[in-house]
């Protein structure tokens, strides 16, 4: 998976700061370690890339060895790496939080995928997620066997509650969203919004907190002319029941702003 959009150094300087003072004070400069990181518990894998990033950050000539790909769903030990003592302690923490905030997300996320497994629905990240690790969030949910969104406000047009409000509704809230080269998804509360954007030619229904009952009537009203997607507090004991209304999506904020981390640690051999 491609490792795009964060900023290692940032994230080492909010920990090491001026200077480890711990490894700096009892670790020789020359001394080498080997380590295993280990999943201490069963879940899906996510984020060895962003750990070996972080410790060559620290030590060029860090040897990394993956024992796991991201996806791949299992307990134990997921990698080897050696190199200098010093630089590996210090980069230890940031590797364990990302790996560990990442693999939690991607377990979370096949957990929804799993539970709507032959109901034809995908299920959906959101925007909701940690500024300055959303590239890494999403690569996670794409680990699990999620699919994204839009990544930001500029390549996706989603037209909700307060744009409608300020454009003045639905119809004229789409009409002025057409034309920019992109599909135009359009937020409904009501099953008359869900009439109204159709009417106005919207691509995508993003039907919001609807019952069950709603979102069968929503879906038969799009009839095949605009794509369905079921969001708004959508919980795992509920989701299948809601993809098998016949949506074509859905989206679910709690796969980034509500994952657990796995524990992950790092053990010197």
């Amino acid at each position: 998976m491609e490792l795009t959009g964060f900023d290692v150094r940032a994230f080492l300087a909010e920990d090491i700061g001026r200077g480890d003072l711990t490894s700096e004070s009892v670790v020789p400069a020359d001394a080498r370690l080997e380590a295993l990181l280990l999943l201490k518990e069963r879940g899906v894998v996510c984020g060895l890339e962003v750990a070996e990033s972080v410790f060559r950050e620290l030590d060029v000539s860090v040897v990394f060895e993956k024992l796991a790909d991201d996806g791949d769903e299992t307990a134990g030990e997921v990698a080897r790496v050696s190199g200098n003592a010093r630089a590996l302690l210090s980069g230890e923490r940031t590797a364990l939080n990302l790996v560990g905030r990442l693999s939690g997300i991607a377990t979370l996320t096949r957990a929804y995928v799993d539970a709507i497994a032959g109901t034809g629905a995908t299920i959906l990240d959101t925007r909701k997620t940690t500024p300055g690790l959303r590239a890494l969030e999403k690569l996670a949910v794409r680990a699990g066997g999620g699919t994204n969104h839009r990544f930001g406000l500029y390549d996706g047009i989603l037209v909700k509650d307060n744009h409608l409000r300020l454009a003045g509704g639905v119809t004229e809230a789409v009409r002025r969203a057409q034309g920019q080269g992109v599909p135009v998804e359009v937020e409904c509360e009501t099953l008359e919004d869900v009439r109204e954007a159709l009417e106005a030619r919207a691509d995508v229904l993003l039907l919001d907190n609807m019952s069950v009952s709603q979102l069968c009537e929503a879906v038969l009203l799009a009839g095949g002319h605009a794509k369905a997607e079921a969001s708004g507090g959508v919980t795992l004991d509920a989701v299948r029941a809601i993809a098998a209304t016949g949506v074509d999506f859905v989206s679910v904020g709690a796969l980034t702003h509500s994952a657990r981390s796995l524990d992950v640690s790092m053990e010197v051999q």
